[in-house]
C-alpha cells in the first residue's frame, strides 16, 4: 500500500487487488457526512462512516474465519 496526498490535500492509499486492478481508499471532499472513496479507481464506492463501520465489522469476521458471517 502506498500512502500519499492528492493535489487537493486529501489522504490517499493506493493498492492493487488480487487480479492486479489498481484500487484506492481516499478521503472525500464531502464534509457532511464525512465520507471516503473505496474501490477500483474507475468505479469507487462513496461511503459514509456508518456504512464503513458495517463493512469493517463484516471484514473482521472474514479476516478471523475466512468466511462471511452467517445471516
Amino acid at each position: 500500500m502506498k500512502r500519499s496526498i492528492t493535489p487537493r490535500g486529501f489522504k490517499l492509499i493506493e493498492f492493487t487487488d488480487l487480479y492486479g486492478v489498481e484500487c484506492s481508499l481516499q478521503e472525500s471532499s464531502l464534509h457532511t457526512p464525512m465520507c471516503v472513496w473505496l474501490g477500483p479507481d474507475n468505479n469507487r464506492m462513496h461511503l459514509d462512516q456508518a456504512t464503513a463501520q458495517q463493512i469493517v465489522d463484516e471484514l473482521t469476521v472474514f479476516i478471523k474465519t475466512g468466511y462471511l458471517a452467517e445471516q
